[in-house]
């Protein structure tokens, strides 16, 4: 009792009064610390992966049957695999274009003009099965590229997705505001009132050949130079955004005639290879290009992946049909993968662009594509120049199982595109 009746000394009382408040204040900037580091900061993840509580599953119960459940995060191009979904049936899905409405469609892409009858193809929305994948909006697209160059380099699929890419621009722009200059190679559409360019460059394979310009209907005939591309690509410099592709100018057979380095001889100096061997020779030549000339903080660098060809209905299981020719529905297999898509050319793609120094974003259309085996411009078309003829149209030998109707499967393209811009 004597004990707790004395007074401690004040020296003691202060000291362990500063002892609590250090400890306080350590034990508050420890929490602080923890709260404000990446540990407790996670990312976006899909709600299906997350195992539901008592709780959870009555509500899922009660929901269970409701059309407007969604479970897929928002997209993120480094977390979504956009090639792993199905293509969704939507009827009052409507395209923000026609090819009557868009007056830069080419003959050859534009099939209701062309006669193209039944409309379903045009209904088809694609949904990856992890993400959702925005909406193309015309206007947030053409204030992302005020100011700047967008370049679609490549072929007639690029031709295909450029021509896409204006059309869902263009109907937002008032027509005193906007502008197309088409070229044999090189085609400018201008947004004026962005002070915007949307772009397309002629380079059938990237590298140069001696049918670039000048056609050469006998691929015996081609030679294509695959160390050779600044002349070219001394087009392409400036430019803030550059989207490139190239593979069915290579596939017209099993060798290609390539051409490089300095012989005497001029164009009879080319060695026949393999043809991967000479995508890889060409894509190396592009690449060295990209990583010598372009600097990553001014110029955005994509990579379209291969477009697929339809030409053998037996790889969808239609062995009595011929090519594309009057198919109207996707293919519904998951992972269909036909013929027109060579796995061996894309693993030639990925291993060029890993070694880069230079990021490259690829658009990757291949697999989502295979499907759509319906949306081609099929017999809707013209051939040298001209529509075919109604007699032509009954033939399926004619039908173009290479190139898409517009509007059609290359604005999903461009809507991935738009997504990772």
């Amino acid at each position: 009792m004597n004990f707790l009746r004395k007074k401690l000394p004040l020296p003691i009382i202060i000291t362990t009064i500063c002892v609590l408040l250090f400890t306080s204040v350590l034990y508050a900037e420890r929490l602080s610390f923890l709260s404000s580091t990446n540990i407790f900061k996670f990312k976006t993840c899909p709600r299906k992966h997350v195992k539901p509580t008592t709780n959870d599953r009555k509500i899922e119960d009660v929901v269970a049957n409701a059309s407007w459940i969604d479970d897929r995060f928002d997209f993120d191009p480094e977390e979504c695999n956009v090639a792993n979904g199905k293509w969704v049936f939507n009827s009052s899905i409507k395209p923000l274009y026609s090819d009557t409405s868009c007056p830069y469609i080419d003959k050859q892409f534009s099939c209701v003009k062309n006669g193209r009858n039944d409309s379903d193809y045009l209904h088809w929305e694609w949904q990856p099965e992890d993400c959702t994948l925005p909406q193309f909006n015309p206007e947030i697209a053409l204030t992302k590229l005020q100011g700047k160059r967008l370049l679609f380099v490549g072929d007639s699929l690029q031709r295909n997705q450029w021509e896409s890419f204006v059309c869902l621009i263009q109907g937002i722009i008032p027509e005193k505001m906007k502008s197309m200059k088409k070229g044999r190679v090189h085609s400018v559409f201008k947004a004026k009132e962005y002070n915007a360019s949307i772009e397309f460059y002629w380079a059938p394979f990237l590298v140069e050949s001696n049918t670039d310009i000048h056609i050469i209907g006998d691929p015996k005939k081609r030679i294509i130079k695959v160390d050779e591309i600044t002349e070219r690509a001394k087009n392409w410099t400036g430019v803030d955004i550059l989207v490139f592709n190239t593979y069915v100018w290579w596939m017209s057979g099993l060798r290609v005639k390539a051409l490089w380095g300095s012989f005497g001889n001029g164009d009879e100096g080319y060695e026949e290879l393999e043809t991967h061997v000479a995508y890889n020779l060409g894509l190396r030549t592009w690449a060295n290009w990209v990583d010598s000339t372009i600097n990553p903080n001014k110029t955005r660098v994509f990579f379209t992946t291969m477009s697929p060809a339809h030409t053998k209905s037996a790889d969808w299981g239609n062995k009595d049909g011929v090519k594309c020719f009057n198919e109207t529905k996707p293919v519904k297999k998951k992972n269909h993968w036909g013929s027109g898509s060579n796995k061996g050319m894309m693993n030639v793609v990925a291993k060029v662009i890993k070694k880069m120094k230079v990021p490259i974003t690829i658009i990757n259309i291949t697999q989502i594509s295979e499907y759509r085996i319906d949306a081609h411009s099929s017999v809707y078309t013209e051939t040298g120049g001209k529509l075919l003829t109604k007699e032509e149209m009954t033939n399926p030998l004619n039908a173009d199982c290479i190139h898409w109707c517009l509007p059609g499967v290359p604005d999903t393209w461009n809507q991935i595109f738009y997504a990772m811009l």
